[in-house]
C-alpha cells in the first residue's frame, strides 16, 4: 500500500509540475487540436484548385469546348496564354498543367487523324501531376468524342465491373488524415513529456531529491508514466470526439472506448520510451536529437503513411517490434472498419509485450543513470 500511495503522490506532483509549464502546455493542447485539424485539412490527396493555363492555337468550338471543361473544385478557371510563355510560366511556378492546341486540331479531329494535344505538367507538384494528368486525359477523350460522336461513347466491358468502395465511399482524404495524424500527435508527445520530465527533474535538481527520499526508481518511474499517460490519453478522448468527430465530421465506425483502451497500451510504450530517451539525453536539445532520429522511422514505417505491404520484407519484419506498427492497425481497424475485439486482441498483445519490454529497459538505464548522478 506503501508503495501505491507513493507511485499516487509522485504523479500529482507530475501532474502539478506540467500544469505550471504553461508553454509546454499550450503546446501540447495544439498539437491535439489545431496541428491535427490543419494537417488534415490542408493536406489534401484529392485534386483541388489545381493551376492550368491553356495555349489555344485553333480557336476552333472544339478547342473552347475542352478548355471549358475545365472547372472547379478539381481545376482553377483556366488561363489562355501564348506558346512563348509556357517555359517561363512552369519555370515560375504559376501552372500546375499547360494545354497546348495545336493550329487544325478541330478540322484534324473530324477528318479522322490523330493530332497531338501537349500537356505539359509540373512534376514538383507530385500529387496534384499525378492525378490530374488522368483527370485531363479522361476530360479531353469525353469532350472530343462527345464532339464527333454527339454523345459520351462507352467502351462496353465483357463483364460487368461494380466497385463498392468500403469504409470512405467519397475517398475524402480528411477522414484518413485526421485520425492518422491523431496517432503521430499521441506518439510524439508521450515521448516528449515524458522525456522532457526526466530532463526537467535533472535540470531543476529535484531528482536528486527524490533520491533521498524513501522512494524506489520503480515508483518514480511508473509515477511518470501515468501521469503523463492520463494527460495524453483525456486529450485523444477530446481530439477524437470534439476535433475528428464534432469539427471535422469524420465518422467513428467502432467503438471509441475500445480504442482509447488500446490508445492506453501504446501509451505504456511510449512513455516508457520517453524515459528511455530521457535517461540518454542530457538537455533538452540532445532529446530533440534523439527524438527525430526514433519518431521519423516510427511513423514513416508504420503504415500509416504507406501501406507496409509496398515496403520491403526486411523493413516490415524490423518495423514489427516498434509500437507504432501494432497501434496503427488496431487504430484503422476500429475506428474505420467498426472491428471488435475479436480483431483486434492480437496487437494489443503485441504492444504489451512491446511496452513491457520499453518499460524494463528503461528501468534499468534510469536506475543506472540515478546511480551515476
Amino acid at each position: 500500500m506503501q508503495r501505491h500511495g507513493n507511485i499516487l503522490q509522485l504523479g500529482i506532483k507530475e501532474l502539478r509540475s506540467l500544469w505550471h509549464d504553461k508553454v509546454l502546455l499550450l503546446f501540447v493542447f495544439f498539437a491535439f487540436t489545431g496541428l491535427i485539424y490543419v494537417v488534415s485539412s490542408a493536406a489534401s490527396l484529392e485534386l483541388n484548385n489545381a493551376p492550368i493555363a491553356v495555349v489555344d492555337e485553333d480557336q476552333s468550338h472544339l478547342s473552347k469546348r475542352i478548355t471549358n471543361a475545365f472547372y472547379a473544385p478539381y481545376f482553377k478557371s483556366p488561363d489562355s496564354i501564348s506558346l512563348s510563355e509556357i517555359d517561363s510560366s512552369l519555370d515560375s511556378g504559376t501552372y500546375t498543367f499547360v494545354l497546348d492546341i495545336p493550329p487544325n486540331f478541330e478540322r484534324d479531329v473530324l477528318a479522322g487523324k490523330q493530332p497531338t494535344m501537349k500537356v505539359s505538367i509540373d512534376a514538383t507538384r507530385m500529387s496534384q501531376a499525378f492525378i490530374g494528368d488522368n483527370y485531363i486525359q479522361s476530360i479531353i477523350s469525353g469532350e472530343i468524342n462527345e464532339f464527333v460522336k454527339g454523345y459520351r461513347s462507352t467502351y462496353t466491358l465483357p463483364i460487368q465491373q461494380s466497385a463498392h468502395i468500403m469504409f470512405n465511399p467519397n475517398l475524402t482524404s480528411v477522414w484518413f488524415g485526421s485520425v492518422m495524424e491523431l496517432m503521430n500527435v499521441i506518439t510524439m508527445i508521450s515521448i516528449i513529456l515524458t522525456g522532457a520530465a526526466v530532463i526537467r527533474e535533472r535540470e531543476h535538481g529535484t531528482l536528486e531529491h527524490l533520491l533521498v527520499m524513501p522512494l524506489t526508481s520503480f515508483e518514480i518511474v511508473v509515477a511518470k508514466i501515468w501521469a503523463n499517460g492520463l494527460v495524453i490519453l483525456m486529450l485523444t478522448a477530446f481530439s477524437l470526439f470534439v476535433v475528428i468527430e464534432g469539427i471535422l465530421q469524420v465518422p467513428i465506425s467502432g467503438s471509441p472506448g475500445l480504442f482509447l483502451l488500446g490508445a492506453a497500451i501504446h501509451l505504456f510504450a511510449t512513455t516508457s520510451l520517453g524515459i528511455l530517451l530521457g535517461t540518454q539525453a542530457r538537455t533538452m536539445p540532445q532529446l530533440g536529437l534523439l527524438m527525430i532520429l526514433i519518431l521519423l522511422p516510427l511513423q514513416m514505417l508504420s503504415g500509416g503513411i504507406t501501406p507496409r505491404e509496398s515496403m520491403p520484407d526486411i523493413v516490415q519484419n524490423i518495423m514489427l517490434i516498434a509500437p507504432t506498427t501494432h497501434f496503427v492497425k488496431f487504430a484503422q481497424a476500429i475506428l474505420y472498419r467498426g472491428a471488435g475485439w475479436d480483431v483486434v486482441w492480437p496487437y494489443f498483445l503485441a504492444l504489451m509485450g512491446i511496452g513491457s519490454a520499453c518499460f524494463l529497459f528503461a528501468l534499468s538505464r534510469f536506475r543506472k543513470s540515478v546511480a551515476l548522478s
